[in-house]
């Protein structure tokens, strides 16, 4: 019995990003205005998409779900990561571990899957634009929404419920800044193996047939591009397509690194970079991405600028 109690953990405590007391105050002031760019930019482009007219059509309600998502699954990261920088004792209880594990998996499948179901839709888009407005009806829009989002959920339970059955008795020192599941794999003192083929299977199932779904997209979408004898309307249809693509290649590239990486090669503080990158830089970067190369959102954009000034 008292053997068992000791797998018993209260709280883990974070090291952080850096051992280096000098480095934490500078590093809250670049992470403070990395997530005030998140709120701002994902808040705006949210809002924008939901009061302009003219972007109510289906590309534009998935790139407002994805504002939301980016906007939701940076803040379960990012006010406990600030919180931290400034304390000395960067503590997170068992429950607070578990809840943010859950929604921020949630969040990333959601994610992830958001980004397929928009290559889908630039796929019917071009592909079959007659049939267009009857394939992204209003009704089939909002069950791909709420389809990805009972992935998101499900997985995260799953993946969180497999996590904490593990006993940590060796350590409570999570080595990230996050609650994430190699850290705690790493950290556990019990057999991980079934952990680890669940966690490949959620990956294959979320990360993979997300990439597989876009990949097809864009051959179908390309091959009908090619086809189009104008060059001018090839550049504009395909320029319909980079915003998304850029956003793919950037979340689902750090994904691949992150998860897919030859195990030799695995290092805590390169996990760590990675992390930072698609927790906080990416959904940062993704209303830029969206609204510089965009005409419809920029236009929209500068409406809605002009609508504040003309109101003040």
């Amino acid at each position: 019995m008292e053997e068992r109690n000791l797998s018993v953990v209260n709280e883990f405590i974070f090291s952080g990003l850096t051992d280096h007391p000098e480095l934490q105050v500078p590093l809250f002031g670049v992470f403070l205005l990395i997530y005030v760019l998140t709120l701002v930019g994902n808040g705006g482009m949210f809002l924008i998409i939901k009061t302009d007219s003219r972007l109510h059509i289906p590309m534009y309600f998935f790139l407002q779900n994805l504002s939301l998502c980016d906007l939701c699954y940076s803040s379960v990261i990012c006010p406990k990561m600030l919180r931290n920088f400034l304390a000395e004792r960067k503590s997170i209880s068992y429950t607070a571990c578990a809840v943010q594990m859950y929604f921020f998996i949630t969040f990333v499948d959601i994610d992830s899957l958001l980004l397929a179901v928009m290559a889908y839709d630039r796929y019917v888009a071009i592909c079959n634009p007659l049939g267009y407005r009857v394939t992204m009806s209003r009704q089939r829009c909002n069950l791909l929404v709420g389809g990805v989002c009972t992935v998101g959920l499900v997985d995260a339970l799953i993946l969180t419920c497999f996590t904490f059955r593990l006993s940590f008795c060796h350590s409570n020192i999570i080595s990230h800044y996050f609650c994430d599941i190699p850290p705690l794999m790493a950290l556990s003192c019990s057999d991980t193996h079934v952990n680890e083929i669940v966690l490949f299977a959620s990956i294959c199932y979320t990360v993979v047939s997300s990439i597989v779904t876009i990949l097809l997209s864009y051959v179908c979408i390309i091959s009908t591009i090619v086809q189009i004898r104008s060059a001018e309307g090839r550049r504009k249809t395909f320029s319909t397509c980079t915003c998304h693509l850029t956003a793919v290649v950037m979340f689902h590239g750090t994904l691949l690194f992150m998860y897919f990486r030859p195990t030799s090669s695995y290092s805590m503080d390169t996990d760590k970079i990675a992390s930072v990158f698609y927790t906080l830089v990416i959904p940062m970067l993704n209303p830029l991405v969206y609204s510089l190369r965009n005409r419809e959102v920029k236009d929209a954009l500068r409406k809605a600028i002009n609508k504040l000034l003309t109101m003040s």
